[in-house]
């Protein structure tokens, strides 16, 4: 706990673009949480290199990250938005972690698996107690809760348990992360497979649309969405490509369901669509404008970047020394 206000961790990959469906299920709702939690959102540029990156190409996508965070309406002054490489306590926790967590448990992480098996190529130790970085993140800051989606709920587990392991033998050294409950993001699929997530990692490019799709982009993709036979615009699971489209129109409007049914009674897909396109737009438009503005100011995004790093890293600090401590690290000398 920080200032009074209990402690909120989460962070995106650099990796690929963000898409609708990141910012309707996450960023749109980081926004508000600085009312209620001392929040870091951390670009997390370490757990990006699992996977074998271009380096001018990473450092780009890590910079156009933490700008759309704040074109997101994330105040950098009072959240902490910073790259997670620039904390050099993410590292140094990481291997401590290591040392209390059991190769039995990290065979167990169904993403090191589904990892595993489409690179096959690079099979690499970073892979593999990639949850352990994870955890170091989540712990380093004392994290109270964690939103997570059900894909990441097992590595919170995980930490979770590392902690207890921990404190069981040290004393109380970690606060236990609880998963974040409160308002939920919208569940966005995509639109050429509505049973699976938007993903940024999606090889079809009509499947997802990005943040910073143009307008006459995004009403294609829209149009090219699937839907099915039947005709008629009900929100049921029977109809997974139609309620993904109107999961979208409400999420960008704020309309309910049942007020959006109501809305295209007797209209065809071709309308639904249209209408989906136009809300899209006007909702990513004034997102894109910012981020534009933003690109510009180099000066201030470099403000951002070293201010957020110093302030991260004072407080990963006080964990660190604490733990190196704990486990017998020889103190250093002022």
């Amino acid at each position: 706990m920080i200032n009074g206000n209990k402690v909120l961790f989460s962070g995106m990959q650099a990796t690929g673009n963000l898409t609708l469906g990141n910012y309707l299920g996450a960023l749109k709702n980081w926004v508000s949480l600085a009312d209620e939690y001392e929040c870091y959102y951390s670009v997390v540029d370490m757990h990006s290199i699992t996977v074998r990156q271009d380096p001018a190409v990473l450092r780009k996508r890590a910079r156009a990250l933490l700008t759309l965070y704040i074109a997101a309406g994330i105040d950098p002054e009072k959240n902490c938005l910073y790259y997670q490489s620039h904390v050099s306590g993410h590292a140094e926790l990481a291997w401590i972690l290591n040392c209390f967590t059991y190769m039995g448990e990290l065979n167990r992480m169904t993403q090191f698996k589904d990892k595993a098996a489409k690179h096959a190529d690079n099979i690499n130790a970073g892979l593999f107690t990639y949850p352990v970085l994870m955890a170091a993140d989540i712990l380093l800051y004392q994290a109270d809760v964690v939103p997570v989606g059900i894909d990441q709920m097992q590595h919170l587990e995980l930490t979770r348990d590392i902690a207890q392991r921990f404190n069981a033998i040290y004393g109380d050294v970690f606060t236990v992360p609880q998963a974040y409950v409160g308002k939920v993001g919208a569940k966005i699929m995509s639109l050429q497979d509505p049973a699976k997530k938007m993903s940024k990692s999606d090889e079809n490019p009509n499947a997802s649309i990005y943040l910073m799709d143009d307008a006459d982009t995004i009403r294609r993709k829209c149009k090219r969405a699937v839907t099915d036979s039947e005709g008629i615009i009900l929100y049921r699971d029977e109809q997974p490509g139609v309620k993904n489209l109107l999961d979208i129109y409400c999420a960008c409007t704020g309309k309910a369901p049942e007020e959006a049914v109501k809305e295209f009674e007797g209209c065809g897909y071709g309308q639904l669509k249209e209408a989906v396109g136009d809300a899209v737009v006007g909702v990513l438009e004034p997102l894109q404008t910012r981020f534009k503005e933003l690109e510009k100011d180099k000066a201030y995004i470099d403000t951002i970047i070293k201010n957020n790093a110093e302030r991260a890293a004072y407080t990963a600090s006080k964990t660190l020394r604490k733990v190196q401590k704990k486990v017998g690290f020889p103190e250093r000398v002022r």
